[in-house]
C-alpha cells in the first residue's frame, strides 16, 4: 500500500463535525513503518489536532524520531498544504529534501518537499550563541 493510500483509508476516521473537513495524514518513519494520523476538532476550534501532528505523535509514541516521507489528503479544489505549526513540526523530523505529496480525494496530486513548505526554518542551530556569551 502507498503512504497516499494509507492517508487516504485513515481519513475517514478524522472527527471534523464542525468543519466536516476531514484530513489523513501517513509519514514513512526512517526504519519503513508507516504513521497515520487525522484531524480531530474541538468545539473550542484551536484545541483541535492535525493529521499531521497526529501522524507524527504516533511515530514518536512507537519511538521513532526521523520521517523519510509525507502524505496529505483533503476533500478540497487543490491539494492542501499543512498549516504553518505542522509545517514546523515536519521539519523536526525531517530533513528540508523529504518528498511530501499533497493530494484532494479527486485525483489530484501536487508533489514538494519540506524544505519548499517551510524555507528559511527555525532550527536548534538557531538556538546556539554565535559567540558563547551570554
Amino acid at each position: 500500500m502507498s503512504l497516499l493510500d494509507s492517508a487516504t483509508n485513515i481519513r475517514e476516521n478524522a472527527y471534523a463535525p464542525y468543519s466536516n473537513f476531514k484530513v489523513g495524514a501517513a509519514i514513512r518513519g526512517a526504519n519503513g513503518q508507516v504513521y497515520a494520523g487525522v484531524n480531530v476538532e474541538n468545539v473550542a476550534y484551536p484545541e483541535g489536532t492535525c493529521a499531521e501532528a497526529g501522524a507524527i505523535a504516533a511515530m514518536v509514541a512507537a519511538g521513532e524520531t526521523t520521517l523519510v516521507e509525507v502524505a496529505v489528503i483533503a476533500d478540497s479544489p487543490s491539494p492542501v498544504p499543512p498549516c504553518g505549526g505542522c509545517r514546523q513540526k515536519l521539519a523536526e523530523f525531517g530533513a528540508p529534501d523529504t518528498k511530501v505529496t499533497l493530494a484532494t480525494v479527486g485525483g489530484a496530486v501536487l508533489h514538494t518537499t519540506i524544505g519548499d513548505l517551510l524555507p528559511g526554518q527555525f532550527d536548534a542551530s538557531h538556538m546556539a550563541s554565535a559567540t558563547g556569551a551570554r
